[in-house]
C-alpha cells in the first residue's frame, strides 16, 4: 500500500487531489494565443510531452485509490439539524460526480489486482459536523483519538521463512465446513486459515453448511470474492478451490467434538500424525474453539484474513457501497445493530417488553426448546437483564440515545433482521428518532432480489453500511458487533459506543432521578469510547475485535 493510500484512510477529512484542478486554468497555461502566426517546433514537443506526462500522472495517481471503496468523497460541513443536500457546500456535487467517474475507472481496470498490503474494504470519511450543537451533541459527534496506533503487521523473521515452505504446500489438506449465520461463519474462516498455518497445511477454501434456521444456501463464493481471498494469503498459507482428486476418499472422518480455547500445542498434537497419515483433515465447529491468546504472528494473521483477505463478493461489495453513499450523502448518520429477532429473544432467554402476549410466545418457545438457551440455565430474567445479558429494546434504546445526546433529527441506520412483533418492536425508537433507515428503505426497485434467499447476503448489506457510517452502536454485542468494532478501529479508530448494559440498566429504572443527571451518568460510562482499548490477554477478547496493540503500533507509517 502506498504512503498516499495510507494517508487517505488515516485522515478524517480526505482530499480528492483532483478537485483544486481547474480546466479553465489548465486550457489558459496550454492556450497558444490567436495572435501568434508561428509555433516553435520546440515549444510544440515541449507541450506535448507535458501532455503525456501529465496523463501518466492522472492515471498513477488514479491507479493508487483504495480499491476496496467505489469512491473517496470529501468530508462536508453538515449540521445534524438539517442533514439534506442543501446544506452542503456547493462544491460536493462536482467532488461527487468526478469520484464517481474516478471510481468507474477503477472498477473496471482492478477487478483482479490484489495487493497483499490492500484492506478489504476502506470507510467514506467521517462527517465534520457543525451548527448549533449542544455541548452533549458535540461530545456525541466527535470521534475518537487514536493515538497514534496504525495498522502494523509486520510478521517475524522466523514466520517469513517458515512461509516459504507453507505457502507451497502440496501433500497435505485442511477443510473446514463452517456453520451459523454470516459473522459467525467468518471467525471460523479467520480460524480455518490459523490453523492451516499452525499444521502447515495448505486449505481449501471452507465450505459454508447450508443454514437450517435462515434457510440459506450460499456458498463461499456467493458471499466472498474467492481470488481476493488466495491472493491475499498466498504469502501466509496455499488456498486451493478444492481437494486434488489424489486425495478423494470415499469415506473421510469429520473431526467436529473440539474443545474450548484450544492452543495451537494441542492443534499440532492432536491433528498432526492424521493428517501426516490420509492427507485431508476435516474439521466441523471450530466456533471460539481457538484460543483467543495465541503467539503474536498468528494474532496478525488472524488480522490479515478478517481486515484484507475477507472482502464481499462484487455484486454484495457494490450495492452495500451504494446503499452507504446513499446514507452518507444526506449528512452524518449512527448505524444501530437492533437484536431484536425472535431467535435472540429465544437464545437469550430475555423477554421482549412488548406485552404478556409476545412475552407468552417467547417463553413457551424457551421451554419447549431448552437447548436453544446459551449459557446460565440457573438465572431468571430479570436477573439476565441486570447483569446485562439482555438486548436493549427499543424503548431502552431510544432512552439510552437521548441520554448520549442524540437530537431528534439525527439519522439512523438499523441494521438486524426483522424485529419479533414488527412494526410494533420498533415504534418507542421511531416515536423519539423518526428518521430510521433500513436496506429495504434505501434500497431502489429489484436491488435487493438476487439476494432475497440469502440472509448471509443481506446481514453483508448490514455491515457494510454500518461501517460505514460515523457511529456504530450494538444493542447487543454478538459476533457482528465485535467484527464491526475492530474492523472500525482498524480502519480509523471510527467512534463505536458499546451499551454498559450491567452498569447502566438500574439507573433506567429509578424515577428520582432526573434526566439531565441520568444523562450524565450515561455519557461518563461510554466516555471511554473516546479512546483505543487496548486487548486485555482474557479468554473472550478477541483480537478482530479489539486489534491494539498486537495488529495496530504507534509507528509514524502504519506497516502492512
Amino acid at each position: 500500500m502506498t504512503k498516499a493510500s495510507m494517508a487517505a484512510i488515516r485522515s478524517r477529512t480526505i482530499k480528492n487531489p483532483f478537485i483544486s484542478l481547474q480546466t479553465r486554468s489548465l486550457f489558459r497555461f496550454f492556450s497558444v494565443s490567436p495572435r501568434t502566426k508561428k509555433t516553435s517546433p520546440s515549444l510544440s514537443i515541449f507541450v506535448l510531452s507535458f501532455l503525456v506526462s501529465f496523463t501518466f500522472l492522472i492515471i498513477s495517481i488514479v491507479r493508487f485509490f483504495p480499491s476496496s471503496q467505489d469512491s473517496m468523497i470529501q468530508c462536508s460541513n453538515i449540521s445534524p439539524t438539517s442533514p439534506s443536500l442543501s446544506s452542503s457546500s456547493s462544491s460536493s456535487f462536482p467532488q461527487i460526480i468526478l469520484a464517481a467517474l474516478v471510481s468507474g475507472i477503477r472498477s473496471s481496470n482492478t477487478d483482479h489486482e490484489h495487493r497483499v498490503g490492500s484492506v478489504s474494504m476502506v470507510p467514506l470519511p467521517v462527517h465534520v459536523v457543525s451548527g448549533n450543537l449542544s455541548e452533549e451533541e458535540k461530545e456525541l459527534w466527535s470521534q475518537p483519538d487514536g493515538n497514534g496506533y496504525r495498522p502494523c503487521l509486520d510478521f517475524s523473521i522466523g514466520y517469513r521463512k517458515r512461509s516459504a515452505k507453507v505457502s507451497k504446500e502440496k501433500s497435505r489438506f485442511l477443510v473446514v465446513v463452517a456453520s451459523g449465520g454470516l459473522n459467525q461463519q467468518r471467525n471460523q474462516i479467520i480460524d480455518a486459515v490459523v490453523i492451516a498455518r499452525i499444521l502447515e497445511a495448505a486449505l481449501v477454501v471452507p465450505v459454508l453448511q447450508v443454514n437450517l434456521i435462515w434457510e440459506d444456501e450460499s456458498e463461499f463464493s456467493d458471499i466472498y470474492d474467492v481470488e481476493r481471498f488466495k491472493k491475499t494469503l498466498r504469502a501466509d498459507v496455499r488456498v486451493v478451490s478444492s481437494l486434488p482428486s489424489t486425495h478423494l476418499m470415499s469415506r473421510q472422518t469429520i473431526v467436529n467434538q473440539i474443545p474450548y480455547n484450544v492452543s495451537p500445542l494441542w492443534i499440532r498434537a492432536k491433528f498432526s500424525k492424521q493428517l501426516n497419515h490420509q492427507g485431508v483433515l476435516v474439521l466441523k465447529g471450530l466456533d471460539s474453539k481457538l484460543s483467543k491468546n495465541l503467539p503474536l504472528d498468528l494474532q496478525k494473521l488472524r488480522c490479515k484474513v478478517a481486515f484484507h483477505a475477507l472482502r464481499f463478493a462484487k455484486p454484495i461489495h457494490q450495492l452495500g457501497n451504494q446503499l452507504a453513499r446513499r446514507m452518507w450523502i444526506e449528512g452524518p448518520y449512527i448505524a444501530l445493530h437492533l437484536r431484536l429477532e425472535k431467535d435472540v429473544w429465544v437464545r437469550t432467554g430475555c423477554l421482549t417488553g412488548l406485552g404478556p402476549k409476545y412475552d407468552q410466545i417467547i417463553t413457551q418457545t424457551q421451554r419447549s426448546h431448552p437447548q436453544y438457551l446459551t449459557g446460565r440455565l440457573n438465572m431468571s430474567y430479570t436477573q439476565r437483564r441486570l447483569s446485562g445479558l439482555c438486548p436493549l429494546n427499543a424503548l431502552e434504546m431510544a432512552r439510552f440515545l437521548k441520554a448520549l445526546g442524540a437530537p431528534r433529527s439525527a439519522r439512523f441506520y438499523v441494521a438486524g433482521g426483522e424485529p419479533f412483533g414488527g412494526s410494533k418492536a420498533l415504534r418507542p425508537l421511531i416515536a423519539e428518532f423518526p428518521n430510521l433507515v433500513r436496506k429495504e428503505m434505501l434500497a431502489h426497485e429489484g436491488e435487493l432480489l438476487p439476494f432475497l434467499n440469502s440472509s448471509s447476503a443481506l446481514s453483508a448489506l448490514d455491515y457494510i453500511v454500518s461501517f460505514n457510517s460515523d457511529i456504530f452502536i450494538p444493542s447487543h454485542g454478538g459476533n457482528m458487533g465485535r467484527a464491526l468494532q475492530g474492523h472500525r478501529v482498524y480502519m480509523g479508530h471510527r467512534k463505536c459506543i458499546r451499551p454498559n448494559k450491567r452498569t447502566m440498566l438500574p439507573f433506567f429504572d429509578d424515577d428520582s432521578i432526573s434526566d439531565e443527571e441520568f444523562s450524565s451518568i450515561v455519557r461518563s460510562l461510554h466516555n471511554k469510547s473516546m479512546k483505543p482499548e487496548l486487548r486485555k490477554k482474557s479468554r473472550d477478547a478477541d483480537v478482530i475485535a479489539y486489534p491494539v496493540p498486537e495488529c495496530m503500533c504507534q509507528h509514524s507509517t502504519g506497516v502492512f
